[in-house]
């Protein structure tokens, strides 16, 4: 439960850097084509950093801009995964879909996690056990029963140029199949949305532990399940990821499976 409202407490405090630059100058640079970094990203980087180093200096850190950081003393079971800002490029945008994402991985499974919107000011948290919360309130998946009747989230991978025809085939099967996909552009929050039940699936290509670490243990909490595509057990290593209310899971795998790479 310490660490719980630990990463509560630096996802919302790193929550306000997002709030702070939100309207100003964001300095944005590359990192590649497609993909974005501003003194946003940096900055609240850099606080939940000195908050993590300063409550717990023998655990590793695995944050987007730094990469992974281990102290000369250190408690390797412990490892803080760390997404400054998930949507970055709806953030320089001035884009409403955007979050803080911190997770505590502890012994190779994900412990605890918590996902702020500062646009919204939506805190999502759990902890192992514990069930999953909403600004402090018990939250779950919803009852949709078939994928039919499900509204599902997705995101594109920043190298999408490469992948777009495994991309957009997914994309299509999909759309003929559910009752509608939306693209939000935040993976953290598409997760924790599954979860309260504002949608119902999530699936995506291309993705990194820290976009998954927190809402990960989030959707698991509110009652959903997490694999690969294949109905694989997922790690936060993984590179495809399948979400849901687990009652359209089996029929999202079938999906996956049926689908086929648009020519381009």
């Amino acid at each position: 439960m310490e660490y719980s409202e630990f990463a509560v407490e630096v996802a919302r405090t790193a929550g306000d850097v997002l709030k702070h630059y939100a309207s100003r100058d964001k300095q944005v640079e590359l990192k590649g084509r497609a993909n974005l970094v501003t003194v946003a990203d940096k900055e609240s980087e850099a606080l939940i950093l000195r908050q993590i180093h300063s409550r717990y200096p023998d655990h590793v850190i695995l944050a987007e801009e730094s990469g992974l950081l281990e102290p000369a003393k250190r408690l390797p079971r412990y490892r803080w995964i760390v997404d400054p800002l998930d949507g970055t490029t709806n953030y320089a945008h001035q884009y409403p879909m955007y979050s803080v994402s911190v997770g505590l991985e502890v012994d190779g499974r994900i412990e605890c996690g918590a996902v702020f919107d500062p646009v919204r000011d939506e805190m999502f948290s759990a902890s192992r056990g514990r069930g999953a919360q909403l600004n402090g309130e018990t939250i779950q998946v919803s009852k949709v029963e078939t994928l039919g009747d499900a509204l599902l989230l997705t995101g594109f991978p920043y190298n999408i140029r490469e992948r777009v025809g495994s991309a957009l085939g997914m994309f299509r099967e999909f759309l003929l199949e559910a009752q509608a996909v939306r693209r939000g552009g935040s993976a953290a929050l598409d997760l924790c949305h599954v979860a309260m039940g504002r949608s119902d699936g999530f699936w995506e290509l291309e993705l990194n532990p820290w976009d998954t670490a927190a809402g990960l243990v989030i959707l698991e909490e509110a009652g959903g399940r997490v694999t690969r595509f294949r109905g694989e057990a997922f790690s936060v290593e993984s590179r495809e990821i399948l979400g849901s209310n687990g009652r359209i899971h089996n029929e999202m795998i079938d999906a996956l499976a049926r689908s086929r790479p648009v020519e381009t």
